[in-house]
C-alpha cells in the first residue's frame, strides 16, 4: 500500500532533467545577442573546436540537433534506398526516423537485458546482404560493447554511426564514445548532460565527410557561406546540392561554450546522484541498473529503474503516477520501438518480436538526475520510491 502524504508540496515540485543554470550561462547568451550575430558564425565555429578537442576527434560539425547530425550523417554515409541500417529497439524514435528519412531501411536488434545496449550477438542474426551500416546507441550514458560490434562492422564492411545523445563523458577502454565509427552523434538538448536547449554535434576524422555535413546542414550551399554578412564583405555562395536547415544557432552554441567547460564538474556531480541512488534502492523490490563495467566510463545520463509488477506490487505507469503525486518528475527511457504504432503499420513490427527490450520498455522508469539534483533532493526521491514500493 503506498503512503499518500506527498514527499514534496506541489510547489517544490522536483523537474525531471532540470538543466543546471550559471549566470554565465546567461551572460554568455546576451552577450551573444547583443553582438547582433545570432545566427551561424563565430560562436559555433569555437563550439565545434571545444567539443572536436574534448573528445579528441579531428573534425567536428555543430548542427541543429542530434536528430539532425544522424540524419545528415546517414547520408553523408552514402546509403541508398534499399539498404539497411541495424539499430537498437530500445531508444528514441529520432534514431530510426533519422535511418527513414535518410532513405534507408532500419532493422532492429534486440538489447542485452543487463546493459540494456545492443546485443553484438542479435546484430549477427541480423546481418542481410543489404546491410550497409550500423547504429549503436549508448543507453543511458553506458558504452555499448564497442570490441565486439566493432569487429562486426570490420568483418562485414560496414558504416558505424554511434548515437552519443546520453553519452558525452562516455569512454570505452580509454576510448571516446563518438570515436570509434565513422560518425559520431551527440545532442544538446534542454535535458543532457551539456545542455544548450537545442542543438547537436557530428565527430568525426574525413575531412570531406565533414565538409559534406556543414553542407548539407546549410541548404547545400559552398562552405562558409555565413561569411557573407561578416566584416569582412559579402560573399557569394552557390548551391551545391539539395540541402537542408540544420545549422546550429550562435545563441545555442555560447549556451553550450558556458556548459561544456562544467562538463566534467557535472559528471562528478551526477555520479554522486547516481550512486546514492544505487546504495540507497539496492535493497528495494525494483531492479537498480547495473553497476559501470571496469574498462568503461558511465556518463550517468540517466537512472534507470525496471517495475516488475509482480515483484513490486505496483505496475510501471501506477509508478509514475504514484512518484508524480509525491513531487517527483520521472521520465520513461524508452517504450520500445514496436510498440509504436507508425512503425507497426510500415514494418508489422510486433514487440513481442524483441523481448528484451519489450520487457524493459514497460517496465522502465527514470528517476531525476542532473547536476542541479541537491542530496536533499535525492533523499526525497529516495523517500518517495520507499513511500511507493515499499
Amino acid at each position: 500500500m503506498s503512503d499518500d502524504r506527498p514527499v514534496r508540496p506541489a510547489d517544490r515540485f522536483l523537474v525531471f532533467g532540470a538543466p543546471e543554470i550559471h549566470e554565465d550561462d546567461i551572460a554568455a547568451v546576451v552577450e551573444t545577442l547583443r553582438s547582433g550575430w545570432w545566427g551561424t558564425g563565430p560562436e559555433a565555429a569555437r563550439f565545434e573546436d571545444a567539443f572536436r578537442r574534448y573528445r579528441d576527434a579531428d573534425h567536428a560539425v555543430a548542427v541543429g540537433s542530434c536528430t539532425a547530425a544522424l540524419h545528415l550523417s546517414l547520408l553523408a554515409a552514402g546509403l541508398e534506398p534499399g539498404d539497411e541500417v541495424i539499430t537498437t529497439p530500445l531508444t528514441f524514435c529520432a534514431t530510426v526516423n533519422a535511418i527513414l528519412h535518410a532513405g534507408a531501411t532500419p532493422v532492429l536488434a534486440d538489447v542485452d537485458p543487463e546493459t540494456m545496449n545492443i546485443d553484438p550477438e542479435e546484430v549477427r542474426r541480423r546481418i542481410t546482404s543489404r546491410t550497409r551500416a550500423l547504429l549503436p546507441v549508448h543507453f543511458a550514458g553506458r558504452p555499448c560493447d564497442m570490441s565486439a560490434l566493432g569487429a562486426i562492422a570490420q568483418q562485414h564492411d560496414l558504416v558505424m554511426i554511434e548515437d552519443c545523445a546520453h553519452a558525452i563523458e562516455t569512454t570505452y577502454r580509454g576510448q571516446a564514445a563518438g570515436t570509434f565509427g565513422a560518425f559520431g552523434c551527440f545532442s544538446f538538448y534542454v535535458t543532457k548532460n551539456v545542455a544548450a536547449a537545442e542543438g547537436g554535434m557530428v565527430l568525426l576524422n574525413d575531412g570531406d565527410a565533414a565538409d559534406r555535413i556543414r553542407r548539407l546542414a546549410l541548404h547545400g550551399m559552398t562552405k562558409d557561406a555565413w561569411k557573407r554578412f561578416s566584416d569582412e564583405g559579402y560573399r557569394h555562395y552557390l548551391v551545391q546540392e539539395i540541402g537542408f536547415k540544420c545549422n546550429m544557432t550562435d545563441l545555442q552554441a555560447a549556451l553550450g561554450l558556458c556548459q561544456l567547460a562544467r562538463v566534467e564538474a557535472n559528471h562528478r556531480r551526477r555520479g554522486e546522484i547516481w550512486h546514492l541512488y544505487q546504495d540507497a534502492l539496492a535493497a528495494s523490490p525494483i531492479m537498480c541498473p547495473s553497476a559501470p563495467e571496469p574498462h568503461t566510463r558511465h556518463a550517468y545520463h540517466l537512472y534507470t529503474v525496471l517495475i516488475d509488477e509482480a515483484v513490486c506490487g505496483i505496475t510501471r505507469d501506477g509508478f509514475l503516477d504514484a512518484m508524480t503525486r509525491h513531487g517527483i518528475g520521472t521520465g520513461v527511457h524508452y517504450l520500445s520501438i514496436p510498440e509504436h504504432p507508425a512503425y507497426q503499420d510500415r514494418f508489422g513490427w510486433r514487440p513481442e518480436e524483441w523481448p528484451h527490450a519489450m520487457r524493459i520498455g514497460r517496465q522502465t522508469a527514470s528517476l531525476p538526475l542532473s547536476a542541479c539534483v541537491t542530496n536533499d533532493d535525492a533523499a526525497d526521491v529516495i523517500r518517495a520510491v520507499a513511500a511507493t514500493v515499499p
